[in-house]
């Protein structure tokens, strides 16, 4: 018989290095609290940081952005390009490729939240994509 769920209060002090090659400060996850299908997480991003190009699959991600701004290009082949900025809600659907990269000269910060309880599991790098984004 498993314990009864009970409520947990995550402070985000220690991070880790996500496949993408950002650092993301822990944050909810299976891992964490045993969430079993939701995890949620804060990234900031220092000036000139860049993801590498990859994907989620079978996981949605929402991301609001608290500070700064954010360069991403999405698609199959990254041909699609949009700049989220502080305020701004952006929505990735299951299995599509992104790349973001903070261009400013201020660090970004946003609440990431994904359908995939175990944060790096669902994480798919495409490197074959990096090289598309100068």
């Amino acid at each position: 018989m498993s314990p009864k769920p009970t409520c947990h209060l995550i402070r985000p002090e220690s991070t880790y290095e996500g496949k993408q090659g950002l650092t993301y400060f822990a944050g909810i996850a299976t891992e964490s609290v045993g969430s079993s299908g939701i995890c949620m997480h804060v990234l900031t991003m220092p000036p000139g940081a860049r993801a590498k190009a990859h994907l989620h699959e079978n996981h949605e991600t929402a991301i609001y952005v608290l500070s700064g701004e954010v360069h991403t290009w999405y698609g199959d082949r990254l041909e699609h390009h949009i700049v989220v900025k502080a305020g701004d809600l952006f929505y990735i659907p299951a299995g599509v490729p992104h790349l973001p990269a903070n261009l400013s000269n201020a660090a970004s910060s946003a609440v990431i939240a994904r359908t995939d309880p175990n944060e790096q599991e669902s994480v798919v790098l495409l490197p074959e994509l990096d090289a598309l984004v100068a």
